[in-house]
């Protein structure tokens, strides 16, 4: 942390960006940019009471994407993508990983049927609200400072993983590894009552399929930590060339539409 705000004292000389320009380059909320430059996530220099974001090693820390000219938000990581391009890699993603997977938006709804779904989820979905619960919980994974993949305990007992996706410096949406049982499961009656409350399912109904998720060793968990970054990264490649692909196509459009013009004038 110390190392990412050191600066301020030292007089630093770069372009110095705003908690608003930092909102606009990589698409997070100014709240979540607050967190993770408190916890040294994200490099900062603290001006008086302000934070400020030097350019140059924000850039650095985006990667050499961040150059690339920025795309304006259109729906979250498979934007450039046909809904049969996001279902069918994200059904790959979840038989490799062993969990259930979901491609979703920065604001955590899904851009495709969840993948791979356990049977407490499966069991649990058909129950009013319940999607909505499980997307306000993929929209606290996005908020999370660690860039990285970690395992979180969600609010319904299993445990939950996302990388993050991105176009160009921009942060669009996440892959969610999820459905995950954490080392004591399934739970015993009272806790599983309060996860079924939560869930905003019959008590009944949450026993009977709790022992109906995704169970993985440390090693298998620690693998999905580690392939999660990959499959973001290919989603966000295969987004770029197919938004790349549109642009020539449209531009060669453009050109038959003029020739055409021209030859009926």
């Amino acid at each position: 942390m110390q190392d990412m705000q050191a600066g301020a004292s030292a007089g630093y000389a770069g372009r110095l960006l705003t908690t608003a320009d930092v909102q606009r380059l990589i698409r997070v909320d100014r709240s979540t940019i607050y967190r993770m430059a408190e916890a040294g996530r994200l490099p900062a220099i603290k001006v008086g009471r302000q934070w400020r974001f030097p350019e140059d090693r924000l850039r650095e820390w985006l990667g050499p994407q961040a150059g690339a000219t920025a795309r304006e938000p259109n729906g979250g990581p498979g934007g450039g993508l046909t809904p049969g391009t996001v279902q069918a890699f994200s059904d790959f993603l979840a038989e490799a990983l062993g969990t259930m997977v979901s491609v979703t938006d920065l604001e955590g709804r899904p851009l495709a049927a969840p993948s791979n779904p356990c049977g407490l989820f499966a069991a649990a979905h058909s129950y009013p609200g319940v999607l909505e619960r499980c997307i306000d919980g993929w929209r606290t994974l996005a908020e999370d400072v660690d860039l990285e993949p970690q395992w979180r305990v969600t609010p319904f007992g299993f445990l939950c993983a996302r990388a993050l996706v991105r176009d160009g410096g921009r942060l669009l949406g996440m892959i969610v590894a999820g459905g995950v049982a954490p080392a004591s499961w399934p739970p015993g009656e009272a806790v599983a009552r309060s996860y079924a409350a939560e869930l905003g399912v019959p008590p009944e109904e949450f026993a009977a399929h709790a022992a109906e998720v995704h169970y993985l060793d440390q090693a298998a968990r620690d693998r999905v930590l580690r392939l999660l970054p990959r499959g973001a990264a290919f989603v966000s490649r295969l987004a770029g060339e197919q938004h790349h692909l549109a642009d020539r196509l449209e531009a060669i459009a453009a050109l038959v539409a003029d020739s055409s013009q021209r030859s009926a004038t």
